[in-house]
């Protein structure tokens, strides 16, 4: 007799994705954050099997969350946890039916993401590095914003992962895909600079250790990375909060606003669905609309009939 039992379904599932679909530890644990929230709401409702979570049910837990004010995008995630969960089971249980189906989480206002002018940029950057932390921090910046790593792929990049030959660094993106992403003759020099530095600590060197590594030679953290990027924008008299993403998004951006490629963009990002990477398209169109709100004699005209009303 098959187990139905909902707690196990999600051990089971949360293996496959680690073990099978090579997802991240941070993934998974993402996952399981949300898909605990679904057994804990079942377990109010006396549910422990998983034929028996049906829509009706599913659009209470949303609501649910909703009071607990989760975000929209919140809610979105959780059902797409459970949707995931589901999809899977149906491959060994062809009767069951997905629950998930016609409910809907709340609408999400399309927020464009944050980024940094070239001059933020520049402001960032354009810094000598005087200590071993300040040049390795200067080259974390300089890769995160020359290639539009994803954070989980800089901490997870090996010396020998970088051509600099090449000008080249691989790296393994979302889903365990690897991808090959040129790298700036500024990030280069700054990286150079940084190899000056290693070994670290007690750091055994070797061609397949760490890029980037703590003053004792170990593997940077996410946590850490995003530490110091913060402190780095802060000694240079930034106001703009600073983290890896922002890096990428300014990659993005910045490419996309010189070369209009948006498929070279979403290659060198490593997004699967071109729709991800359009979202730089909005972008691109505010700048537009900023210079032409700034710029246009027209527009300007418009603006001060409507201050004279």
């Amino acid at each position: 007799m098959a187990d139905n039992n909902l707690s196990h379904a999600v051990e089971h599932y949360l293996q496959y994705i680690e073990v099978v679909r090579g997802y991240s530890a941070h993934t998974v644990k993402n996952y399981r954050r949300d898909l605990d929230k679904l057994i804990e709401f079942c377990s109010t409702h006396n549910i422990d099997d998983i034929s028996r979570l049906n829509a009706s049910l599913l659009r209470q837990w949303v609501a649910t969350l909703s009071r607990d004010k989760l975000s929209a995008t919140s809610i979105q995630r959780h059902l797409s946890s459970t949707r995931s969960l589901y999809k899977f089971l149906a491959r060994s249980r062809s009767d069951l039916d997905d629950p998930t189906a016609g409910v809907k989480a709340p609408r999400t206002p399309r927020t464009l993401p944050k980024s940094l002018e070239p001059d933020q940029v520049n402001q960032l950057l354009n810094h000598p590095s005087e200590t071993a932390l300040m040049a390795r921090d200067l080259a974390i910046a300089e890769l995160l914003y020359s290639a539009g790593l994803r954070l989980s792929e800089l901490v997870g990049a090996n010396l020998n992962d970088l051509d600099r030959n090449e000008k080249v660094i691989t790296v393994i993106g979302k889903g365990q895909k690897t991808r090959v992403v040129p790298v700036g003759g500024p990030a280069l020099t700054a990286l150079a600079e940084w190899m000056k530095y290693r070994p670290m600590g007690k750091e055994a060197l070797g061609y397949d250790s760490p890029l980037f590594v703590t003053q004792r030679g170990k593997r940077m953290s996410p946590r850490a990375v995003q530490d110091r990027l913060r402190q780095l924008a802060i000694k240079h008299g930034m106001t703009q909060r600073v983290h890896p993403h922002v890096l990428r998004h300014a990659f993005a951006s910045h490419l996309l606003e010189s070369s209009g490629d948006l498929r070279a963009v979403q290659e060198l990002l490593g997004h699967a669905n071109i729709a991800t990477t359009q979202i730089y398209t909005h972008l691109d169109f505010q700048h537009l609309a900023k210079v032409y709100d700034q710029a246009h004699p027209r527009a300007q005209k418009r603006s001060k009939r409507n201050t004279d009303r």
